[in-house]
C-alpha cells in the first residue's frame, strides 16, 4: 500500500536539471505547469519549444489509477498487451459499483454479493500483474489517491475524468481512457496535445459561507463547459496559498466540468501540512527540499499575461457562495441572485433531496463545516425538511469523522450516511420517490449535474453547490432560502438564523482507520489465475478490432444525427448499465440511447435505411452490422463531454460504426475514439451539419492518402439523386493515423511488446 518513495526520490533528483534545461530551451521564465510537463517528457528535450495547442508530445507518467467500472475494460485490454507486470505503479479502486439505497452497511453488503464476479476478476488480475487493489468500501479513487499516492511535481493518468483531483497536491493528473492507461502500464509513452495554459490568480481569503467549491463554480461560469478544452488551469497567488490542500483538490476535481485537461496548484505549506497529517512526513520533507522547483518562476506570476494564454483574476474577499445548474455545471448563480432565478425560471422551489460528499467534497474540512450546521440545527430545534445524505470519500475520512462526532450530528438532524463510494453522483442511487413524473429539485456537493445524471429522471432539476450550502438549503427544504440573510422557524415557532459554518482543515488528533481495505499484489503473479467465466454476463475477454481495409470507406448509412448536447452519459449511460462495464457486447445495448434524434425529436428511435422501419439505436446498428453496412454518427458541439467513459468509444466501434462526425469534440472522448481505431472528424464548415439527411448514403474519400492536417472529403448521396460534397477536418498526427490503419492502438502495442 505504501507510496513508492524511491520513485519519488528519483523524480525529485532529476527535477532541477530537467527544469533548467527546459528553461534554457524556452529562453524565459516558466510556469509550474510547464516545469512538470517538460520534466516528464518521455525522451530528451525537443530541438524547439513545444507549441501549445498544436504539438502532440510523448510523456512518461509516474503512476496509473483506475476505478472499478473503467478498470474492467482497461485491464481486459492490458491482458492482450503481452506483459507479465505493469511498468509503473498502478492501483484499482472499487468505488463505482456500490448502489446507494438504504445506508452504508447494507448497501456495501449488497454490492459485495451482487458484484462478486467483477470484484474477484479485478482482485485476481491486479494480483497477477502487480497492481494494488483497494476493496469495495475503501473509498472513492480520487480521495484515496490524494490520501496515499499523489505527490507534488508528479504526473499521473487515471481512468476517470476527475483524476485532476490530485492537482490539489501539486500533481499533473489527467483523466484518460483505458487504452491510454494500457499504454503506460505496458511501459510505452503516453501522448497528449501540448496544452495551452489558463492562469487563475487568486487574491484575498475565503471567509464565512464562501468555500473552495465556490471558486470553481465561479470559474465554470466564466469559462463554460468547453472553455478549458485542451488547456491546463494553473491557480496561483496569495489567495491560492490560503486554501487548504483538500480545498485545492475540490477546485481541481471539478475542473473536469470546464473541459480542462487538468488543473493544478503550486506547492505550498498547506500541501506540506496535508502530507504530514496523512502519514507522509518523509515525502513532505523531500518536497520541502525541492520546493523552489515545485512552483512557477516569480516572473511568471508577476506578469502572468506574458506566460499564460488566458488569465482570470478572482478576489476571494468578495466571492459569493454559488449554486450552479440545473442540467449543466456552468450555469452559475451567486446566492444573492439564485432565489430570483428559481422564481423567474419556474424551477421547483421545494427541495426534495440534499446530498453531500463524493470525490469532490468529502474531506475532513468539508464534513466538519457541514456538521457545524447540523449541530446548530439539532441544538436549536431544526431538522432537515429535505431528505439528506452524506457520502464519505474514504474509509479513513469516514472513520475519523465518526470518531470526532461529526456523523452523529448528521444522523440526529435526520440524515443518512451512505457507503464510501460514488453512489448518487454517478447514478448509482435507488432514489426513493413517490412520483418520478413530477418535476423536482435536488442539490448536491458533487461535480456533475447533467440531465438524468443522478437518478435517471429527466424531471429532476439538479443543482451543484458546497456542502455547507447544500446542508443549509436541506434544512430549509426550499431553494429560495438564503442562509446569509434569511431565518428559519424552529419547533418552538422561533425565528432562527443559521450561523456561518466553521471547521478545521485537518483533525487535531490525526487521521485514523482500522482497515484501509487494501490488497498488496503478489510478488510473482505468474501462477495467479485471472477469474473470468466463459458464461459470464458481466465479463467478456476481448478480441482485437479489425484493421482498416486500405481503401476509402463508401456506401455508409447514417445511424443517427444527434441534436444538441451529447455527453458520454448520452452515448453510454451509467446507473444500471455499470454492471456490464466488463462485457462489451452486453453494454453495447445502451449505445446512444440517450441521444436526441434530430429528425423525430425522440431518443433511442432511429430509421433503418435498409428496411425503412424505426427502432432502438443499438438494435438498428446491430442490423446494419449483420448486413455488413458501415454507419456514420453525426453530432453537435463538444460531443462526448463529461466522463472519461471509454465504452462510449468502444461500443460504436464494436457494433460497426465507422465514422463519428461532429462540430467539435470533448478532448478525452476524441482521444478514446482514436485509440479504438475509429475515424473521428469534424465539419470544416459547421453549417454543413444541416446538409446531412436521414436517408443519405455516405462516402469518405482521401483515406488512402490520410495525412496530418490534410482535410478529408465526405460525399452525401441524397435519396433524391442529388449530392453534396463537404470537407472534414481532423486532428490525427502520424502515430494516430497508424492507430486507425492498424484497427486500434492496442493492436500496435501488442506487436511492439511481442517484438
Amino acid at each position: 500500500m505504501a507510496y513508492d518513495i524511491d520513485m519519488i526520490k528519483k523524480v525529485y533528483s532529476n527535477l532541477p536539471a530537467r527544469i533548467e534545461a527546459a528553461r534554457k530551451l524556452l529562453g524565459r521564465p516558466m510556469t509550474f505547469t510547464e516545469k512538470i510537463l517538460y520534466s516528464h517528457l518521455s525522451d530528451k528535450l525537443p530541438a524547439t519549444p513545444c507549441k501549445r495547442g498544436t504539438d502532440y508530445v510523448d510523456f512518461q507518467p509516474d503512476r496509473v489509477g483506475m476505478q472499478d467500472a473503467t478498470a474492467q475494460m482497461a485491464l481486459l485490454q492490458f491482458m492482450q498487451a503481452g506483459r507479465s507486470k505493469v511498468a509503473v505503479p498502478s492501483t484499482v479502486h472499487c468505488d463505482h459499483l456500490i448502489q446507494a439505497d438504504i445506508g452504508a452497511k447494507e448497501d456495501l453488503e449488497t454490492a459485495i454479493t451482487k458484484n462478486k464476479e467483477v470484484y474477484d476478476f479485478l482482485a485476481s488480475v491486479s494480483n497477477k500483474y502487480g497492481i494494488g487493489f483497494w476493496k469495495p468500501g475503501a473509498g472513492i479513487i480520487h480521495q484515496v489517491i490524494l490520501e496515499n499516492y499523489a505527490f507534488p511535481g508528479g504526473m499521473m493518468i487515471g481512468t476517470d475524468s476527475h483524476t485532476p483531483n490530485a492537482g490539489g497536491l501539486g500533481m499533473i493528473a489527467i483523466g484518460v481512457g483505458g487504452a491510454d492507461a494500457c499504454d503506460v502500464m505496458a511501459g510505452l509513452p503516453w501522448e497528449l496535445k501540448f496544452p495551452q495554459l489558463i492562469g487563475v490568480k487568486l487574491t484575498g481569503k475565503l471567509s464565512g459561507w464562501t468555500s473552495p467549491k465556490d471558486v470553481i463554480l465561479k470559474v465554470a461560469g466564466i469559462l463554460t463547459v468547453k472553455g478549458g478544452t485542451d488547456r491546463i488551469v494553473e491557480y496561483f497567488g496569495p489567495g491560492a496559498e490560503s486554501i487548504s490542500c483538500t480545498g485545492k483538490g475540490t477546485i481541481c476535481n471539478m475542473g473536469a466540468e470546464i473541459g480542462a485537461t487538468t488543473s493544478i496548484f503550486t506547492y505550498d505549506k498547506k500541501m506540506s501540512d496535508y502530507l504530514k497529517s496523512t502519514g507522509r512526513t518523509d515525502l513532505a520533507l523531500l518536497a520541502d527540499g525541492v520546493a523552489e522547483h515545485l512552483k512557477g518562476d516569480k516572473e511568471a506570476y508577476e506578469n502572468p499575461e506574458k506566460y499564460f494564454d488566458q488569465v482570470i483574476e478572482i478576489d476571494l474577499n468578495t466571492l459569493e457562495p454559488h449554486v450552479n445548474g440545473p442540467y449543466t455545471p456552468d450555469l452559475a448563480w451567486p446566492i444573492s441572485k439564485f432565489a430570483q432565478a428559481v422564481k423567474d425560471n419556474g424551477w421547483p422551489k421545494e427541495l426534495e433531496v440534499g446530498l453531500i460528499g463524493s470525490c469532490t467534497n468529502s474531506s475532513y474540512e468539508d464534513i466538519g463545516r457541514a456538521a457545524s450546521l447540523a449541530k446548530f440545527a439539532v441544538e436549536n430545534g431544526l431538522k432537515t425538511k429535505s431528505e439528506y445524505t452524506v457520502t464519505p470519500g474514504s474509509e479513513q475520512v469516514r472513520y475519523t469523522v465518526e470518531r470526532d462526532g461529526y456523523l452523529a450530528w448528521f444522523e440526529k438532524m435526520g440524515g443518512v450516511v451512505l457507503a464510501n463510494a460514488c453512489g448518487p453522483c454517478i447514478g448509482q442511487w435507488a432514489r426513493h420517490t413517490k412520483d418520478p413524473n413530477k418535476k423536482n429539485s435536488i442539490i448536491t456537493s458533487f461535480n456533475r449535474n447533467f440531465s438524468k445524471r443522478n437518478d435517471g429522471n429527466a424531471n429532476t432539476h439538479a443543482f451543484v453547490s458546497s456542502p455547507e450550502l447544500v446542508t443549509a438549503l436541506s434544512i430549509a427544504g426550499d431553494l429560495t432560502f438564503n442562509p446569509l440573510t434569511d431565518t428559519l422557524t424552529n419547533d418552538k415557532g422561533q425565528q432562527v438564523k443559521l450561523p456561518e459554518p466553521t471547521g478545521v482543515e485537518l483533525p487535531s488528533a490525526g487521521f485514523d482507520v482500522k482497515d484501509r481495505g487494501y490488497q498488496e499484489p503478489a510478488t510473482d503473479g505468474s501462477k495467479v489465475q485471472v477469474l473470468v467465466s466463459p458464461d459470464s454476463q458481466r465479463l467478456q475477454l476481448l478480441d482485437p478490432f479489425s484493421a482498416w481495409e486500405g481503401v476509402d470507406i463508401k456506401n455508409l448509412r447514417l445511424l443517427i444525427k444527434v441534436k444538441g448536447k451529447c455527453t458520454t452519459d448520452h452515448i453510454s449511460m451509467a446507473g444500471p448499465w455499470l454492471k456490464y462495464r466488463g462485457h462489451l457486447d452486453n453494454i453495447s445495448n445502451n449505445m446512444l440511447i440517450g441521444a436526441l434524434n434530430i429528425f423525430n425529436e425522440k431518443t433511442d428511435n432511429v430509421k433503418n435505411a435498409v428496411t425503412g422501419e424505426y427502432g432502438s439505436v443499438p438494435a438498428v446498428q446491430r442490423a446494419y452490422k449483420a448486413a455488413h453496412v458501415g454507419t456514420v454518427v453525426v453530432g453537435d458541439e463538444n460531443y462526448g463531454e463529461g466522463s472519461s467513459r471509454e465504452h462510449a468509444a468502444m461500443e460504436p466501434r464494436f457494433l460497426g460504426v465507422r465514422v463519428i462526425l461532429v462540430k467539435s469534440f470533448a478532448r478525452i472522448h476524441e482521444t478514446n475514439l482514436k485509440k479504438q481505431g475509429m475515424l473521428a472528424v469534424t465539419f470544416a464548415n459547421k453549417s454543413d451539419y444541416d446538409k446531412i439527411r436521414e436517408d443519405d448514403t455516405i462516402d469518405v474519400l482521401g483515406l488512402t492518402t490520410f495525412t496530418p492536417s490534410v482535410q478529408l472529403t465526405m460525399v452525401l448521396n441524397h435519396a433524391d439523386g442529388t449530392k453534396d460534397e463537404i470537407k472534414l477536418n481532423h486532428s490525427y498526427n502520424e502515430n494516430q493515423i497508424e492507430w486507425f490503419k492498424a484497427g486500434g492502438a492496442l493492436n500496435i502495442i501488442r506487436s511492439q511488446v511481442k517484438a
